[in-house]
């Protein structure tokens, strides 16, 4: 099995276009990696059942009939194999199968990935194929809740759906080829400068070479001739970057690595940006901010499960960045559209290894099982080589609500920390606590660069404002040299005796994060959730609607009261007041000097005058200084041609076009 990172293919062709000029010669010679989608109608039966045609990506847990089918199942489809490809190297990738795979072709064994349903892998198949002919995929699936692998049998809280859930591909390379690169790219601050640190992995020997591009412009900022490299893992020069533009989520600048070995061309695209603990905060790019977001619980769409098209994808992470969501984590490895989404609309993330919930480690004495280690290491060596060059990756989570006072727990979240540094050293590391109410020096976030606690108080915990305070006051004490992100807060109707209502939602999301605002060790907030989501644990709902009602928008994405009220909460944007007096719009606002908290670059301030119609009669625009946080500026905007207007939309616009704040004046 070979874990593979993300790719930007030259070529990423359905199968059935392969052909003419593109199937006339072998691919060893076409001189780039060809991507051959196996997306689309695949073959699906439950045990005892009849074969049925389905889309893949797919989950059973949103098929009628099936939706509580725990258990295997199987997959097969027919592909062509051009006779072209003979001489070249071919591999099929998945790019996630929950939980367990079985991979055969033409009825030969593939390989087996087993117990790790979020991450990709990838199976040579170069000696199983029959070129120049039809071949068969055959894929036997496992989501039986199972007690050796993460997360632990039915101890975590989100949908188990099981299929082939994310894209197929097969990847046809010359037989020596780039399997994947890790890119470190480090601001030289305080200069606009930058080096890239470049590592690739290889099959074979041969010349490489690389080229670095300005993304949007295709600029070329760098380049390293053809030296001579083997493989499997070899180390290039690095490469200097003048006048480099920093990745940042008001200005998510990228690059693109070109890598060419031989024939086999591969490219990668990377972002350049610093993400640092210290001084008891996070600093980003050499600045100190406040973090805030609110958390997706993906899979959750009840039509789509975790079988999500990109559509979909898209559209909860728009919603997010309406949200002013410049911090995300998640609670597993997520899909490569997420992390695409995130690294080109500016939303950093928190990626976790999934270890869910004290009874994980339950019935373990002091030691954790080997095999949960092996598994945990396995998960966390799977996202760290796919997901390491994404610049909104700026976190590693070690694992969720273990027993962090405990010794088998403890020992599991060090030795996940241990590796997560060895291989990634620049990217801190941290894991979200549910034992720090008490003796929180003892627990295993003492370890961490950043403590995490999950907040509860007013639901799960019970207790209220005070013991919210006290357990903070605890935290601060314990670990005065860390910063402190609050890694969930927020209100579930999740108890018979817990009723619906948006309302307390509200009044927890306000009166909390007043609470955080006025705590200078707070660093980060994350709000959970965004959505009410799919669970095999929920108290709503039943079959593919069976959900925890969590958020501020529903299973289908319809939006609460409080999603409004949480956009408010995550505006960098304190205070903004407008009139409309002679003839002219005055506007004042203030940038935020607590949670969230960031200076203001390349901001703008829109007014569209609205008259009777309504229809939109004039646009204004005027430019934001460079506003620190606490900072004001104030604003006059006369309208040429609206000079009676029945509303004015106000807005506060980042250099990416998003909106952080919006206000309506109306006479």
């Amino acid at each position: 099995m070979k874990s593979r990172n993300r790719r930007r293919f030259l070529s990423a062709l359905p199968l059935a276009a392969v052909s003419g000029a593109a199937a006339s010669q072998p691919a060893a010679a076409a001189g780039f990696q060809a991507e051959h989608s196996l997306d689309g109608h695949w073959q699906f039966q439950i045990p005892g059942g009849s074969w049925t045609t389905v889309s893949v990506p797919h989950t059973w847990q949103v098929m009628p009939g099936c939706e509580d089918h725990r258990g295997k199942a199987f997959y097969r489809r027919a592909f062509d194999v051009p006779a072209a490809w003979n001489g070249s190297t071919v591999r099929i990738e998945f790019e996630a199968v929950f939980h367990t795979a079985v991979v055969a072709i033409n009825g030969q064994p593939a390989g087996r990935h087993e117990g790790l349903g979020y991450t990709a892998f990838a199976f040579d198949i170069t000696s199983l194929l029959k070129y120049g002919a039809e071949n068969e995929v055959f894929v036997e699936v496992d989501n039986a809740f199972f007690d050796r692998m993460l997360p632990r049998g039915n101890s975590s809280d989100w949908a188990h759906d099981g299929g082939i859930y994310r894209p197929v591909c097969l990847l046809v390379t010359p037989r020596d080829y780039v399997e994947r690169v890790a890119i470190d790219a480090i601001p030289n601050l305080p200069s606009p400068t930058a080096t890239v640190e470049i590592t690739a992995h290889l099959h074979g020997s041969g010349l490489l070479s690389a080229e670095i591009r300005d993304l949007a412009s295709q600029r070329v900022v760098a380049s390293q001739p053809a030296i001579p490299a083997q493989g499997p893992v070899f180390r290039l020069p690095d490469l200097p970057i003048r006048e480099a533009r920093f990745w940042h989520f008001d200005s998510p600048h990228l690059y693109q690595l070109t890598l060419r070995f031989g024939s086999h061309t591969l490219t990668e695209t990377f972002g350049v940006r610093s993400f640092e603990v210290r001084n008891r905060g996070f600093y980003l790019n050499g600045e100190r901010i406040r973090l805030a977001g609110v958390e997706r619980m993906a899979g959750s769409h009840p039509e789509y499960g975790m079988a999500e098209p990109a559509h979909w994808i898209e559209h909860d992470h728009r919603d997010m960045k309406e949200l002013n969501c410049i911090f995300t984590r998640v609670h597993w490895q997520q899909d490569r559209r997420v992390l695409d989404f995130c690294d080109r609309e500016g939303i950093m993330v928190q990626l976790e290894v999934p270890t869910w919930g004290q009874a994980t480690f339950n019935g373990m004495g002091e030691k954790p099982e080997p095999w949960i280690v092996e598994n945990g290491l396995a998960h966390l060596r799977e996202m760290i080589a796919r997901d390491r060059n994404h610049p909104c990756v700026v976190m590693w989570g070690c694992c969720n609500e273990i027993g962090g006072q405990r010794p088998a727990d403890a020992a599991f979240a060090e030795a996940i920390y241990n590796e997560a540094k060895r291989l990634d050293p620049r990217r801190p590391r941290t894991y979200a606590s549910y034992s720090l109410r008490q003796t929180p020096e003892k627990d295993v976030s003492r370890i961490m660069e950043a403590v995490s606690v999950n907040e509860y108080f007013e639901s799960w915990n019970g207790g209220a404002i005070p013991d919210l305070v006290r357990m903070l006051d605890g935290i601060r004490d314990a670990f005065p040299q860390k910063p402190v992100i609050v890694s969930e807060y927020g209100y579930c109707a999740c108890k018979p005796e817990w009723p619906e209502g948006d309302a307390k939602r509200r009044r927890i999301l306000a009166t909390h994060t007043e609470v955080f605002r006025k705590r200078h060790e707070i660093g980060g907030l994350v709000f959970f959730c965004y959505n009410d989501y799919r669970t095999h644990v929920g108290d709503r709902g039943r079959q593919r609607l069976q959900q925890r009602v969590h958020g501020v928008v529903d299973v289908y994405g319809r939006r609460k009261e409080s999603f409004e009220a949480l956009r408010r909460e995550l505006s960098p944007i304190a205070e903004l007041h407008d009139r409309f007096e002679d003839g002219q719009l005055q506007v004042t606002l203030k940038n935020r000097d607590t949670i969230p908290a960031y200076t203001l670059r390349g901001y703008t301030l829109r007014a569209l005058f609205e008259g009777p119609g309504p229809t939109l009669l004039e646009r204004l625009e005027a430019p934001i200084e460079v506003l620190a946080p606490g900072g004001s500026a104030s604003f006059n905007l006369t309208p040429a041609y609206a000079k009676s207007p029945i509303a004015i939309y106000v807005d506060v616009l980042r250099p990416n076009g998003w909106s952080a704040f919006t206000e309506i004046w109306r006479p």
